[in-house]
């Protein structure tokens, strides 16, 4: 991955129109009792506004997941500033909805060195969608280990663990 030095990452612009409407259309589908379409390759995660208070809700695809320790990992596609991250950043205990179920979580944010092993891992399994997460996000890769590595770190990721109770 390459930049010129000093540069930030370029950071897509938030969708507008019928582009939010499409990203946000999987949302009605976990309310929807339609989340096992999503195979567990998507979760629902509620979060509180850090200002308003209010209920929000975002799907995020899980880009590596524990079943065994009841942990998921996230990546935000829009930086540190998304809404979502923020929110998370502010009340890390939250509830995520898997399939039909739900689970009270809490959040963990990796540090840059492990973001960076959990894209290598990422994109071992899945190397076009790894590719195009990094040209969404800007981040130029050239499909070796090292080029995720460098991507991973300036990619936000969050570790989502499961409450006790919710592993028996």
């Amino acid at each position: 991955m390459r930049r010129p030095e000093g540069d930030a990452p370029h950071r897509p612009r938030l969708p507008s129109g019928w582009r939010r409407f499409a990203l946000r259309l999987p949302i009605l589908l976990f309310r929807a009792g339609l989340g096992p379409l999503f195979g567990g390759r998507f979760l629902l995660l509620h979060h509180i506004g850090r200002v308003t208070g209010a209920d929000r809700h975002v799907v995020l695809e899980v880009v590596a997941r524990d079943p065994a320790g009841g942990s998921w990992t996230v990546a935000s596609g829009f930086g540190p500033t998304a809404d979502w991250y923020r929110n998370l950043r502010s009340r890390p205990q939250t509830v995520v909805q898997i399939g039909n179920r739900h689970y009270a979580v809490d959040a963990q944010f990796l540090t840059p060195e492990e973001g960076a092993e959990t894209m290598v891992q990422f994109a071992a399994r899945h190397p076009r969608t790894a590719l195009r997460l990094c040209a969404f996000m800007g981040l130029t890769v050239d499909g070796t280990t090292a080029s995720f590595r460098e991507a991973g770190r300036a990619i936000p990721f969050v570790r989502i663990h499961a409450a006790e109770q919710h592993l028996r």
